[in-house]
């Protein structure tokens, strides 16, 4: 049976080279970061050259980069460090956030004397700039978390603009930018963020690594005690071949950036032009379809097929090797609708089937070509 891997926002395949340097990391360098005799220092000095060189990649102090277990936990540290060590009394979000992200801010307001405000969505999904600026002149000791890149529809945030909004009335400004590292460039001394987050298994990285960036002198304090790793942010023994994995993936990911953006660009320009002239009637949810104001890995297309034949769509997609989703992966396993398509769509739009297809460069167009069969096949007969 013919296999195709349509899920790449879910998470990607390794390259060869991260498992390679990996492998080799786990063989030589074993030892113990934290150690004082000569193979804890070469495990030290691996982490701390893949410290510099991500953030080099950022415009970044070296300082300023924190590994974790990936976005959750990146996204965790920040938020609950904001609200309890920083006085954050107002966090300004959106209900097409991540979990990792709504999850945690519902826990904090529960925790804690602080307010949420949902800013309010234009019909396309992308975040209502103008809403967000109202919003902010009304509260005080205040944090935005936005997202950059939509996980479900790809829309895309203008950073620079809200990290400025931000800071002009004296806001801090949370970004999860999970779905972005490794595809966009992000020069943090041009954009005023104060905190971003990554997860390697996203760039063709290993999972279980990620990474927080933390502007210098925020203030945040650590979450996880214990030893003093990670400038006492993270405490516990590092896991030395995960990072230097997520660095290689890092530096493979934005040394062919501009060869594999246009490669991937052109795989989901196809799938859109594919996918029209064979079911006309489909539609792109969000602003996927557009290549300007959504990521180029990904669309989101709700399809034009009886409620009743609906349930079935992704079970035949399965039978015939097709990996995509019906929303997040977080979620893929929850008899509940994607709580970001329910912000967006209108009730009849949400009783068809909306599937997301995430490309990455492994991709070609032999397998669109097959998708788009599979698609009309199940549509028509």
């Amino acid at each position: 049976m013919k296999k195709v891997y349509f899920d790449n926002a879910a998470t990607t395949p390794m390259r060869a080279e991260v498992v390679n340097k990996m492998t080799e990391v786990m063989m030589i360098n074993f030892g113990n970061a934290s150690s004082t005799h000569s193979f804890g220092r070469s495990s030290k000095a691996l982490i701390e050259n893949s410290r510099k060189s991500i953030a080099k990649h950022f415009n970044a102090l070296a300082s300023e980069i924190v590994f974790t277990a990936g976005g959750t936990e990146a996204d965790n540290l920040i938020l609950r460090s904001a609200v309890r060590d920083l006085g954050v009394t107002d966090i300004i979000t959106s209900k097409i956030e991540h979990h990792a992200v709504l999850h945690t801010l519902e826990a904090l307001s529960n925790e804690y004397n602080v307010s949420l405000h949902f800013v309010s969505l234009l019909d396309d999904g992308n975040i209502d700039i103008e809403h967000l600026e109202t919003v902010l002149t009304s509260t005080e000791k205040a944090l935005v978390s936005l997202m950059h890149v939509n996980n479900e529809i790809g829309n895309i945030l203008d950073l620079k603009r809200v990290a400025q909004l931000c800071k002009a009335n004296g806001a801090l400004f949370h970004s999860d930018t999970v779905q972005s590292v490794g595809h966009y460039k992000i020069d943090l001394q041009d954009v005023a963020v104060d905190f971003i987050t990554a997860s390697a298994h996203k760039f063709h990285g290993p999972k279980g690594v990620g990474f927080a960036y933390i502007r210098k002198n925020s203030g945040l304090k650590a979450s996880v005690f214990g030893g003093e790793q990670e400038r006492g942010f993270r405490a516990g023994t590092e896991a030395i071949h995960d990072i230097v994995g997520m660095e290689e993936a890092l530096n493979i990911s934005y040394n062919t950036l501009e060869e594999e953006t246009a490669y991937i660009s052109d795989l989901k320009h196809y799938f859109i032009t594919k996918l029209q002239d064979v079911l006309p009637q489909a539609s792109f949810n969000g602003a996927s379809k557009c290549f300007e104001s959504s990521t180029y890995t990904l669309v989101n297309v709700c399809l034009p097929i009886a409620p009743e034949k609906a349930p079935m769509l992704h079970f035949q997609l399965d039978l015939k090797g097709i990996a995509c989703s019906k929303g997040s992966a977080c979620q893929s396993g929850s008899t509940l609708g994607s709580h970001v398509l329910s912000q967006i769509l209108d009730e009849e739009q949400l009783k068809k089937p909306s599937v997301r297809f995430s490309f990455s460069s492994f991709n070609t167009k032999d397998e669109v070509d097959y998708v788009i069969e599979v698609l009309k096949d199940f549509v028509e007969n």
